[in-house]
């Protein structure tokens, strides 16, 4: 799943309310593997340089993205 919402939004160029929600839901129920680490890491950083933009209209930080490379 965590594939399938990055790709989503490397493709259309926004990371969408929806996808950042279930981003959440997933990195919550910590059904993840080192893969998905890895690909959050690679959506953080087109986040955090403007390649991907946010559609979510909240001020909330994408730091979960970030976080979640630690664990």
């Amino acid at each position: 799943m965590i594939r399938t919402l990055v790709e989503s939004a490397f493709q259309t160029g926004y990371l969408s309310v929806e996808s950042e929600g279930l981003l959440h839901q997933v990195l919550a129920t910590k059904c993840y593997g080192s893969e998905d680490l890895a690909i959050l890491s690679t959506l953080y950083e087109a986040v955090s340089t403007g390649k991907v933009k946010r559609e979510s209209s909240s001020q909330l930080p994408i730091e979960f993205l970030r976080q979640s490379k630690v664990r």
